[in-house]
């Protein structure tokens, strides 16, 4: 395992923190799903951004250098027991953890308390992920209230508690080139699951039977685990954004939405394509199809260094508001024009979320999408941020049609998201879901050939 990013984001951390102060991070609890079985255990994204280490039951401890003092990273995780890896499966063990992944030190998840006691003494402040996790908070008063009663020996607890959170979240905004590399995989995963379930779609199959094919390709291609719940929406079902109940029966002539992407090695993807069950898209599908398709293309030409995040969205926007008024779905003598459409938000009943969202870890990655300047009036809204070389976002837009007064009939009921992963790259984008096919021509050619 190449332990060496790792180490550097470690170091850039520990860099940010105030000298000889401490940082302590735990990984996700397992969690059980009935009487004798737990969910599929996922680690924290956090620690693991820190770590690489995928076992429960885990604390990193860093302390910052002060003086001659170096910094040291370590960790706390189980200790070998042969007995429960029988039924468990492998477990590093505190020595084997440190030499694998590049620690400093490592000890027994069971002596944390003991170290902390001493670790905590005379430094001048602890980092953690305040308020986000109920047992570590807990763990974390015990530790303070035990060096606090070592006052009169002159022994002093931290005299701050800070957040380690935004300090986190700003580095992991930016994607060093061992991510996007991940991430490049993933979206090639997923790429292929969209195809696998466009050439087995047909009319009368069910939803789920498409999520099917999706979840096999994830997992016959190394990906650990869906990034999210999938979606695969036909119907009047696609015009609800979170649907994942996926048990309907998809009837002839129907529109599929499939918004499914797989997390492989800790990173996420996440795609939507939408297609027609059938294979051949009616005039009114195609219609609000290229409408979609042509708001995802100004959105990705607005994907450059130096413009800002929300200016992605607002060349979506105008393509949306501006197709809506040439079909009819907004009419002129009631709205006006592209501007008055965009003043008013008229474009909202048909397309009511954002464009774009952060993508690593997590599906909605961690990081700010408005920075403060310090010269926000009260209430004032804070300025977009600039897009960067390295950062990785979605361009998702879509449109959303319910039955509805005024509404024309033949556009009821058809939802369509198109949905890719991006890198801001020098000059522009890299795209890292291009193996999906998404042009009228080429999935009507692809299912074609499925029949």
């Amino acid at each position: 395992m190449n332990t060496a990013p790792y180490a550097e984001r470690r170091a850039r951390l520990l860099a940010q923190l105030e000298p000889g102060s401490v940082a302590v991070l735990a990984t996700s609890p397992e969690v059980a799903r009935n009487a004798d079985s737990d969910y599929p255990y996922r680690h924290d994204s956090a620690f693991y951004y820190l770590t690489g280490f995928t076992e429960p039951e885990a604390v990193l401890v860093l302390v910052a250098a002060r003086g001659a003092q170096a910094a040291q990273a370590i960790l706390f995780c189980r200790e070998k027991n042969p007995e429960r890896e029988i039924w468990d499966g492998l477990r590093y063990g505190p020595e084997a953890a440190r030499e694998a992944f590049g620690f400093d030190a490592a000890f027994p998840v069971d002596a944390l308390d003991a170290h902390m006691a001493a670790l905590l003494a005379d430094v001048p402040a602890l980092y953690c992920k305040l308020a986000r996790d109920e047992r570590l908070d807990a763990q974390l008063r015990r530790w303070l209230d035990s060096v606090r009663r070592q006052g009169r020996s002159g022994i002093q607890a931290p005299s701050a508690l800070r957040d380690v959170t935004p300090l986190l979240d700003e580095m992991r905004v930016v994607k060093d080139a061992f991510e996007q590399a991940v991430m490049l995989r993933a979206g090639e995963i997923s790429g292929a699951a969209h195809v696998r379930a466009m050439r087995a779609a047909r009319p009368g199959v069910f939803e789920y039977e498409l999520e099917a094919e999706l979840l096999y390709e994830f997992r016959r291609n190394g990906a650990q685990f869906p990034a999210y719940t999938p979606i695969v929406a036909s119907g009047a079902n696609s015009c609800i954004l979170h649907y994942n109940s996926n048990d309907r029966r998809i009837a002839d002539g129907e529109l599929v939405l499939i918004d499914a992407g797989c997390e492989l090695d800790g990173y996420a993807s996440d795609i939507t394509r939408t297609f027609p069950v059938n294979g051949r898209f009616s005039a009114p599908q195609r219609s609000l199809y290229e409408l979609v398709l042509a708001a995802q293309q100004a959105a990705f030409d607005a994907v450059q260094p130096g413009r800002t995040f929300h200016s992605v969205h607002e060349a979506a926007v105008r393509v949306l508001a501006q197709g809506m008024l040439d079909v009819g779905l907004l009419k002129r003598d009631q709205h006006g024009s592209v501007d008055d459409v965009i003043a008013s938000k008229a474009y909202l009943p048909f397309y009511m979320h954002g464009t774009s969202h952060w993508l690593g870890m997590d599906v909605h990655d961690a990081g700010a999408y408005r920075l403060p300047t310090g010269a926000e009036a009260p209430g004032q809204e804070k300025p977009s941020r600039p897009l960067r070389e390295g950062m990785v976002l979605t361009i998702e837009p879509g449109i959303y049609v319910r039955p509805a007064e005024g509404v024309p009939e033949q556009f009821w009921n058809i939802g369509i998201r198109i949905e890719d992963d991006v890198i801001v790259a020098p000059g522009g984008h890299a795209l890292l879901t291009g193996s999906a096919p998404k042009t009228v021509a080429e999935i009507e050619a692809l299912m074609k050939g499925a029949a």
